[in-house]
């Protein structure tokens, strides 16, 4: 194995989207990732499709997107734990390993002597991450959280879409679940900080982690915008609140973005749009009287910028060092030349499909190579090995199988 991680393993016992983002960054870092399904099911987002891979003769697989985009590089073992077998398996890897990934509900481990408290015993180097809805304490810590749910609450779509009464006005979520991505964000770096505590005075930790504290921290200088200011910020559409010009326009042909970030950028622009003089009224010769007059100059830079096509505008634009950007489809970001060239859409091997599409980490190490050698898993294909490698025999093994503790 490679990679900084390298050296450690991680049990994950989570599923969807948060949990397994994190163990997923961890396996790319070079860990050992051993992720626990259920057997005959396996992790839910294994059906959360269309699009499903297809094997070699293209016919349909039961491995979706959704899956196959959050669980590259690990391992997966098949083991129910609801049984006494399957926990005693899982305490014996707990055993062998130095972080655990879970998202169940609070106290949901503990009826199975599989929480913090039990495991720690048996291992106290053990950094135990839970990832919650609301946390493991207070008045919401036995809610069921989930990432649309915690974009409304967490106050996001209170700052995304149009604003009320404009066409398209009204609350709207991001197009990606961003709160579960953040948050298994954070839960890597926590991991990692309790890695670095353990090294120093060889003990574990247990992580909280809640969606809904993520995306509240993830407000970022929307939250001070509010807590300096004193009012609530609202939905802007594509513009910034605290920067002008700083949103998509329409132009003779297409939309781009204008993110001018300085007033010498804007002087730029200005003269570039051959309307020098925008730069030098005091309305709008600086960032914070351009806000205060948002209005005016952002109606007098549509106009501006809707005498030319996107295409134009983008070639002269970044020739001045005006930022500026187009507003690209999926397709065309992989497209992209800068995309290709960083190599970002990357192919694993697949049992099934002999190769599947994925999309490499954004970490670069200069000194250290991180290798990408597996798509995510399919369903217990690790189970035997894994067992075998915790001292059961083949009698053991059949065992369980034939009392449904391991899949297939």
């Amino acid at each position: 194995m490679t990679g900084p991680l390298s050296h450690l393993r991680v049990l994950d016992l989570s599923r969807v989207l948060a949990g397994p983002w994190a163990g997923q960054i961890l396996a790319d870092l070079g860990a050992e990732v051993i992720k626990v399904e259920r057997p005959g099911t396996g992790d839910d987002t294994r059906g959360w499709g269309p699009p499903f891979l297809k094997d070699r003769d293209g016919r349909e697989t039961q491995e979706s997107a959704y899956y196959l985009s959050t669980n590259r590089g690990k391992q997966s073992v098949a083991v129910d734990i609801t049984t006494p077998a399957g926990q005693e398996i899982i305490r014996k890897l707990a055993a062998r390993s130095d972080i655990l990934l879970e998202n169940y509900k609070v106290g949901g481990l503990k009826k199975y002597g599989l929480d913090y408290a039990s495991l720690s015993k048996i291992n106290d180097r053990l950094i135990y991450c839970s990832i919650t809805g609301f946390g493991q304490t207070g008045p919401y810590k036995d809610r069921a959280g989930y990432d649309f749910l915690l974009q409304g609450m967490g106050g996001l779509m209170s700052i995304t879409g149009e604003p009320d009464g404009r066409p398209g006005g009204g609350p709207m979520k991001v197009g990606v679940a961003i709160v579960d991505v953040m948050t298994g964000m954070y839960a890597a770096v926590a991991v990692l900080a309790a890695l670095a505590h353990r090294e120093r005075t060889g003990k574990g930790d247990h992580i909280d982690l809640s969606l809904l504290d993520v995306q509240v921290a993830s407000l970022a200088n929307q939250a001070m915008n509010y807590l300096i200011g004193g009012a609530a910020p609202g939905r802007l559409g594509n513009a910034h609140p605290n920067i002008v010009p700083y949103q998509a326009f329409a132009t003779a042909e297409g939309h781009l973005i204008l993110a001018i970030g300085n007033d010498q950028q804007f002087a730029r622009f200005c003269a570039v749009a051959s309307a020098p003089e925008l730069a030098l009224d005091p309305r709008f010769a600086t960032n914070a009287a351009r806000v205060k007059n948002r209005d005016i100059i952002v109606g007098r830079i549509a106009e501006l910028l809707a005498a030319r096509p996107a295409t134009e505008w983008l070639v002269i634009l970044e020739k001045e060092g005006v930022p500026c950007g187009p507003i690209n489809t999926i397709d065309q970001v992989f497209a992209n030349p800068q995309v290709v060239y960083r190599g970002l859409k990357i192919d694993l091997p697949h049992p099934l499909a002999g190769t599947a599409p994925a999309v490499k980490s954004p970490i670069n190490f200069r000194n250290t190579d991180l290798k990408y050698d597996a798509a995510a898993p399919l369903l217990g294909a690790h189970t035997e090995r894994v067992l075998r490698e915790l001292g059961y025999d083949a009698a053991a093994i059949a065992a369980f199988k034939a009392d449904g503790i391991t899949g297939d």
